[in-house]
């Protein structure tokens, strides 16, 4: 395994600034053609107004990027949240959609003042409590809502107003015979476009952002069928099965936005601070937008070529700032985003100037050019969420989770029902709660489900011992995860594990991510008794139980 050259790092600061600008600002540049879609598609998909995206990510790129712990994250707005804020739309306006987007712009602040907090108390370890089969579940059920909702728009309709999430799936069928065929067109030419980009191995065309492209051939689209003046469309099918009718098209199928950004800017309302619907709205914003923003900010540093490790709790404060000028100004809650941060990366940036130089080229974007915004059609957009939520819910997900063991394919789908028939903190409570029985069941004693029972030895000045006695499992790890942050690199690590009863994936996870890291900066790692453990799959990170055990207490 290669060894990172610490004297290589790029620098930070002014001093990144000017030695990294032409790569950092190319990529900023990229990205923001992939980030302008979609934050207004998922801006409107939250019920929130178009410019409230483009806030975000202003303020995650400009502000953010001069505050974060991370290096080349992305922040702004993601389809993630877009469950938990029209949730809280919704339900704080009552039917007013204006009235709860102004009071979930309350929520977000408060929410991002816990962010802030957590990141100044150092939480941010506490993103290992959640099992990654439950967070693969809450992400998976996010992309089959995000379906549900998005693919009317698709098809040029609406589903009726309050209609359950099973409602709302239920009359897909009839809003794909009744469609607006122009319409129709639109939504279908995206979705073409970026299953065909996502299959095509040209490199140059690859450079392409295939958001880009379905926005511009939506655009086109929508001046060939005079979208910006209101007309009637007569269909008239050649059979029998589809009804003739007339098809209403027009300005309403467009993207309605300011001319004037300024005037985009609404102030949060408090009023209902004191309700339920308030406090669940804060911790589910709180909750979702956390984690998201810290498991995306681990995922980036294992694709950074310089394999860098950012600092959670220091993102995470700044996030938090972020969001909260984002909910005074009007902006949707942002995190460190996947999507956006990869293309970051694959497009070569150095630091977090490619963040800010992003942002910079939104606010520019819609400083001057607002009108172009205004031509983009609704169902161009909506294309993209679809794809986007086809992703997290895509038969490959189900398939890799499977292959982790069948406990863990039960999380996943336990998580998935949860958070579609009640609600997403429901969802992943109960997801988490079925993780704990599974380990009871499995023999784990109660005073073990959140004590682990561990020692590190030094044998000799060359050599780490660390000695796991019982069950290792997701709610207990946290503890030896900090111990082992502090040990001295370029040492041999070795891994006792003959005493452990049960090692869960989270741990097998933890310890595998450890070894690749450890071992990219100089030292050795290990593992001695895994041979008397049994796996619960054929994944090499499957949970493992001891084949006989111990009599460990």
């Amino acid at each position: 395994m290669s060894v990172v050259n610490l004297s290589a790092l790029p620098k930070t600061g002014l001093a990144g600034l000017k030695e990294n600008w032409r790569s950092d600002l190319l990529s900023g540049f990229l990205v923001f053609l992939i980030a302008m879609p979609l934050c207004l598609g998922i801006s409107m998909a939250s019920g929130f107004p178009p410019s409230a995206g483009i806030i975000t990510a202003v303020i995650g790129g400009v502000l953010v990027s001069r505050m974060s712990g991370s290096f080349v994250t992305i922040n702004g707005p993601a389809a993630g949240l877009i469950v938990v804020v029209l949730g809280a739309v919704q339900g704080l306006g009552e039917g007013d959609a204006m009235a709860g987007y102004c009071y979930t712009l309350a929520a977000i602040v408060v929410a991002s003042v816990f962010q802030i907090l957590m990141g100044y108390f150092k939480t941010g370890r506490l993103s290992s409590f959640f099992p990654s089969s439950v967070v693969h579940g809450m992400l998976a059920a996010i992309g089959i809502i995000i379906m549900a909702k998005q693919i009317h728009v698709v098809l040029g309709n609406a589903p009726e107003k309050g209609s359950s999430l099973f409602s709302t799936i239920a009359q897909i069928p009839h809003s794909l015979i009744n469609m607006n065929h122009e319409i129709a067109i639109i939504g279908f030419s995206g979705l073409a476009i970026l299953i065909l980009w996502s299959v095509v191995k040209n490199k140059y065309l690859k450079m392409v952002p295939a958001p880009l492209i379905v926005v511009l051939v939506g655009i086109g689209l929508g001046k060939l069928f005079d979208l910006d003046h209101e007309h009637i469309y007569l269909f008239l099918p050649d059979t029998t099965f589809l009804p003739h009718h007339e098809e209403t098209v027009g300005p309403k199928f467009l993207v309605a936005i300011s001319d004037n950004f300024m005037s985009s800017f609404y102030a949060p309302d408090f009023s209902k601070w004191a309700t339920a619907e308030f406090w669940e709205a804060v911790v589910s914003i709180c909750l979702v937008g956390s984690l998201e923003s810290l498991l995306s900010a681990m995922a980036v540093d294992k694709l950074d070529p310089y394999k860098r490790q950012s600092n959670l709790d220091k993102d995470l404060m700044a996030v938090g700032v972020g969001n909260v000028a984002a909910g005074m100004l009007g902006g949707l809650p942002m995190i460190a985003e996947i999507v956006r941060s990869s293309a970051n990366v694959n497009n070569g940036a150095k630091t977090s100037w490619a963040n800010f130089f992003h942002g910079l080229f939104l606010l520019l974007f819609v400083v001057f050019f607002p009108r172009l915004i205004h031509s983009i059609p609704l169902a161009a957009l909506a294309s993209l969420l679809v794809f986007t939520g086809f992703r997290l819910a895509s038969p490959k997900e189900f398939g890799k989770v499977l292959g982790l063991g069948k406990e863990q394919f039960f999380l996943f789908v336990v998580t998935i029902i949860g958070v579609i028939a009640t609600d997403l903190l429901v969802g992943v409570a109960l997801g988490i709660v079925v993780k704990l029985l599974i380990h009871i069941s499995r023999g784990v004693k109660l005073n073990n489900l959140f004590k682990i029972h561990f020692e590190i030895q030094q044998p000799d000045s060359n050599t780490v011992l660390v000695k796991i006695s019982g069950a290792a499992i997701f709610s207990n790890f946290m503890v030896l995860k900090d111990a082992m942050m502090v040990v001295e690199p370029g040492k041999m690590v070795i891994f006792q594990l003959n005493d452990a009863y049960l090692l869960d994936h989270s741990v097998m996870e933890f310890m595998h991510h450890f070894q690749h890291d450890y071992e990219a900066q100089g030292g050795k790692c290990d593992f001695y008794g895994l041979e008397y453990h049994d796996a619960y799959s054929s994944h090499p990170l499957a949970a493992r139980k001891q084949k006989m055990v111990s009599g460990y207490s």
